[in-house]
This record gives C-alpha cells, sequence and structure tokens, in this order.
C-alpha cells in the first residue's frame, strides 16, 4: 500500500522543527530514521496532515561521555550504540542488548530516539531507558524538559509527550559499582520482536548482592522496572534458592498479554526462567570481575 497524502517538511533546526509540529495542532508525525512510521504510513494506520523529517537537523548523532552519565543524542543509529567503545565500556547491558534489535538494514536506518518516542513493550530500546533509569530530555513550543523513562511510557505505543514535543537527547547514568550483569531475550525468530526479555545489574560485594537493577519487556504494556524483585536480590547470597525467589518475584510482578504468538501464562513463565538464568550468569560475572 502507499501513504496517504501529507506535507513533508525537512527543517535544519530542532526549533523549525518544533514550530511545523505546533503549526500542525496534533496532527504532525516526527520522522528520525523512518523504521516505525514508514510501514504506519504505508498502511494507513497513521494519517497525519504533515510529517517532519529530522534528519537534516545537525547536531542529533552523537555518543558522549559525561562522567557519570553517557549521553545519546535522539538520532543516533541503532548501529553506532551496537559498534560504539563507549557504550560497550559504561554501559554493558545495552551493548549487549543491540544485536537483538530487529535486523541489520533496520539498525543502519533505526533511531534510539526514534525507537523510544515509538514506545513499543517489545522493543529493546525502551526497555533499557527504564533499565538504565535514563532521563529523556524533549524540547517543545515551551522549552526543554526532562522526563524520566519510567515516567515517559504510559502504555503500549503510548507516552506522555505533547503532539509538539521532540526527544533530541537521551542521557544514562553509568551504573559504576555494578560488577555484574546479564540480559536474555526470546522471540519466535531472531530479531523478531521479543516474547520476553529481562535485563540485571548487581553489585557483588562481601559475599552479597548490596545492589541490583532489574527491568523486563515483552511482559506488560510498557517496559518495567521492578523494584519488589531488586529487593529480593539485595543484601542476600547468590545461591540457588536466593535466584529461585527471585525468579518468582519476577513472576508474580508482570501482567502478560496473550496474543496470536503465545499466551499470557507462557510469558509468565517465560520471563521465570530467564530471570534465575540471568541473575545466576550476572552473579558469576561480577565474581570474574572481583578477581
Amino acid at each position: 500500500m502507499k501513504p496517504a497524502a501529507f506535507d513533508y517538511v525537512a527543517p535544519t533546526s530542532l526549533e523549525a522543527a518544533v514550530e511545523a509540529l505546533a503549526a500542525a495542532k496534533g496532527d504532525g508525525k516526527v520522522m528520525a530514521g523512518g523504521q516505525s512510521l514508514v510501514p504506519l504510513l504505508n498502511f494507513r494506520m497513521t494519517r497525519p496532515s504533515v510529517v517532519v523529517d529530522l534528519r537534516k537537523i545537525p547536531g542529533l548523532s552523537f555518543i558522549e561521555d559525561r562522567g557519570s552519565t553517557i549521553a545519546i543524542g535522539a538520532l543516533t543509529r541503532h548501529a553506532d550504540v551496537e559498534r560504539s567503545s563507549i557504550v560497550a565500556a559504561k554501559l554493558p547491558v545495552m551493548s549487549v542488548a543491540m544485536p537483538h534489535v530487529a535486523h541489520l538494514a533496520i539498525r543502519n536506518r533505526g533511531t534510539i530516539g526514534g525507537s523510544i518516542a515509538h514506545a513499543d513493550p517489545a522493543a529493546e530500546h525502551p526497555m533499557l531507558a527504564v533499565f538504565y533509569d535514563a532521563t529523556i530530555k524533549v524540547q517543545g513550543p515551551n522549552g526543554r524538559r526532562d522526563i524520566p523513562a519510567e515516567q515517559l511510557f504510559c502504555a503500549a505505543l503510548t507516552t506522555n509527550l505533547e503532539p509538539d514535543e521532540i526527544v533530541y537527547e537521551i542521557e544514562y547514568p553509568i551504573l559504576s559499582s555494578h560488577n555484574g550483569w546479564s540480559f536474555e531475550e526470546v522471540a519466535r525468530r531472531f530479531g523478531d520482536f521479543a516474547l520476553g526479555c529481562i535485563a540485571v545489574s548487581l553489585e557483588r560485594r562481601g559475599g552479597l548482592i548490596r545492589d541490583a537493577r532489574v527491568a523486563v519487556m515483552g511482559v506488560d504494556e510498557t517496559p518495567r522496572r521492578l523494584r519488589e524483585a531488586e529487593a529480593v536480590l539485595r543484601d542476600a547470597r547468590g545461591e540457588a534458592a536466593v535466584f529461585k525467589r527471585f525468579s518468582e518475584a519476577v513472576r508474580m510482578a508482570v501482567s502478560p498479554p496473550s496474543d496470536i504468538h503465545v499466551s499470557s501464562d507462557y510469558r509468565r513463565a517465560l520471563i521465570g526462567l530467564l530471570a534465575e538464568r540471568v541473575t545466576a550468569a550476572a552473579w558469576t560475572r561480577a565474581a570474574g570481575a572481583a578477581q
């Protein structure tokens, strides 16, 4: 199919892009890499009056180490994140997750800001933003504001962005004290959206898990940070009984949907299995890092 008719603008500044969106009065769409928007246009699942293309705006593609955080520009391609030595060193969970983002052709075109703004509940970048407690930086007609990632995602494919606001940067805290981490994702085919996915990062010190961070995707309407499950790990020893209690806490914390692919019960069982596996792997990796 072909899209319904729309006006197309390609501004050369963020301010001009915001003005074009504001002029559309809620009937405009932003295009970054186009990997999510163009299929929606072609299937006429969205019919905007204007498409605002960000690709001619300079300064929106970068990966920058700011000491305690890593800042990534909204137009940075998935492939650039995947190849980044900065991301590999400072955001290891993100680095290992990148090959799971769709397929190579999409990673070469799709952008991190576009993925986060699209808010697919089974996409890696929204979950990683929640996992790292990232700050989403946006600009609108009234200026700029910072949105904590956990507050950005309201429901599947829905954020609290205003219709005339644009994501221009995402800032990720570095988990400097965490010496163990792991990431697991299961999809029907490699590159498909996840049936279930979990990321774990922890600090192993003095024979105990002193701090832990857990996030999941594909098992709820939005990516989730599971603080109740984190509490199970905190100040516990890394042993099989603890990992099993953690697995049960993860299963109890999610509300997975049923769809044409798998049932809710399947997703809940899957995420529990992955939870036990990734926590054991993170504990083992932390032991190696401490040697």
